[in-house]
């Protein structure tokens, strides 16, 4: 089973873009408070996509906090210099918007 469920505050405004595919796409990052008060937050990439992305670009911006249920994605790539690179992230399938809006 892949399923996550995340609430936390986004770091920045979220990243919309559209795909050469013409699929729409937007980038969060999310911070994920630790179990503790002096727990360091975990930092974690979100993408949402299509209608969710959408509705992602026009109502949220850095501070506002979210819950985004998903499943676990996972990216591998080598760089022009011959390194090799790996990443996890959240597929979000929704994302509900927690603060009401400024």
């Amino acid at each position: 089973m892949n399923t996550v469920q995340l609430i936390g505050r986004l770091t920045a405004d979220p990243d919309f873009r559209i795909t050469p595919n013409g699929h729409n796409v937007c980038r969060m990052r999310l911070a994920v408070p630790g179990a503790r008060r002096d727990q360091t937050p975990v930092f974690v990439d979100v993408e949402a996509w299509n209608k969710t992305a959408e509705a992602c670009d026009r109502h949220l911006e850095k501070g506002r906090r979210v819950s985004v249920q998903g499943r676990l994605g996972h990216d591998q790539w080598q760089t022009d210099n011959g390194s090799k690179r790996q990443r996890h992230y959240i597929v979000a399938a929704s994302v509900q918007f927690l603060d009401p809006r400024p």
